[in-house]
């Protein structure tokens, strides 16, 4: 499955209109409405991505070639797959020699060419678990699109996604080579200046990015930090 399929054709007047229903809240039809009408949801059904979130990673990675062949990637909150399904195609995993590790307490169907881990990477043997997976190999590439559950409550989702995106960056300086790259979410305002310039100190270059994919309304951004510098913190 590659990632250099040519998206969003076909689309163009394509509008599906949707009614309100008894029993349904006017939330739950907005988001009926946005996601029938989503040109990344048509495309990924018809290009076999498990979800549109897989064209965010096709966006970036296109730009900054952080997937190669031979590489090893660590997926955090890879449910429903989408990432891991990308990742795959683009560092050449295999059954026989898997290098996409993915990790969520979410179920999720197999990816071929991929390791799946059930489980919260919260938990305290996690990121062992992780590591174990890849044979005790470093990544090369952590990628992280976690996000807590929504609460509905701005600040709170804000300092819960944060708190997530905290874990990630603190597993990748552990564990990524030297050189090794780090993409994860964050929310709008969520990367503090102090957290920023840390990253900076630990990797050559940091940025923050929204690809097409990402819907212009979502304050989600993305982090992206390529040529980690080294650790000396111990490995999880």
């Amino acid at each position: 499955m590659s990632g250099s399929k040519k998206r969003g054709s076909g689309d163009r007047g394509m509008h599906v209109k949707v009614k309100s229903a008894a029993g349904r809240r006017e939330s739950s039809t907005r988001w009926l409405s946005r996601q029938l009408n989503d040109p990344y949801v048509r495309r990924a059904k018809i290009d076999g991505y498990r979800s549109r979130a897989a064209y965010k990673l096709i966006e970036i990675d296109d730009k900054h070639k952080l997937l190669k062949p031979g590489y090893r990637v660590v997926d955090l909150g890879c449910a429903p797959g989408g990432w891991c399904q990308i990742a795959v195609d683009r560092v050449k995993s295999t059954i026989d020699s898997p290098k996409v590790v993915g990790i969520d307490y979410l179920d999720m169907d197999h990816v071929r060419g991929a390791v799946f881990l059930k489980k919260d990477f919260l938990d305290d043997d996690a990121p062992a678990a992780l590591m174990e997976a890849l044979g005790g190999h470093k990544p090369d590439v952590v990628l992280s699109d976690m996000a807590a559950p929504t609460t509905g409550h701005k600040q709170t989702d804000h300092l819960r996604t944060t708190h997530l995106f905290e874990i990630a960056i603190d597993f990748a300086r552990r564990n990524l080579v030297p050189g090794g790259s780090f993409l994860a979410k964050v929310f709008r305002g969520g990367t503090e200046n102090a957290m920023l310039q840390e990253l900076k100190r630990e990797f050559k270059s940091v940025a923050h990015l929204k690809p097409p994919a990402s819907r212009k309304e979502s304050p989600e951004l993305y982090v992206i930090a390529k040529g980690f510098r080294g650790s000396d913190l111990p490995e999880d």
